[in-house]
């Protein structure tokens, strides 16, 4: 009775890291982080100023009192405040960084693929077309065969 060697533990690791999802997983977390600046700059330096035109520029400032009195900041706050103001933020770098990402990387990149799928495709229907083709002409090379035996033993 023959064992089977089991994987080290650092061949399965090697392995699991040389999948091409971990890869791609790793690559869209760095570009991420690397994305993550453009957009707190975006909401900062654009979105905030806006919202500032009808109330104050830093939505952290925006907040509502649950529970009088409201004051002071921090943990020296007294009473119960809801900073709705970073949510909203928060939010809106959200929905910025998924309006990027999905317009100048998922949209452009499933047109690429499409169009990818769509040559191949049509590269297969030639394909197709030409072994069609070719098994036509051998099948009318063996019916000629088959009629010139037929028509020599005929003769003999």
């Amino acid at each position: 009775m023959s064992k089977k060697k089991e994987p080290s533990i650092w061949e399965g690791f090697k392995a699991f890291l040389m999948r091409g999802n971990v890869v791609d997983l790793a690559v869209a977390v760095v570009i991420g982080a690397a994305f993550t600046n453009i957009v707190n700059s975006v909401v900062k330096g654009v979105i905030n100023p806006l919202v500032g035109a009808v109330g104050t520029k830093n939505l952290d400032h925006y907040s509502y009192c649950l529970k009088d009195p409201c004051t002071g900041s921090g943990d020296a706050a007294t009473g119960i405040r809801i900073m709705w103001g970073s949510v909203l933020g928060a939010t809106l770098s959200f929905v910025i960084t998924a309006a990027v990402v999905y317009f100048l990387m998922v949209l452009p990149m499933a047109k690429y693929l499409s169009r990818l799928e769509a040559r191949r495709k049509a590269q297969e229907g030639t394909q197709e077309v030409i072994e069609v083709t070719e098994l036509e002409v051998l099948k009318e090379i063996r019916d000629a065969l088959v009629a010139q035996r037929g028509s020599g033993h005929d003769r003999e």
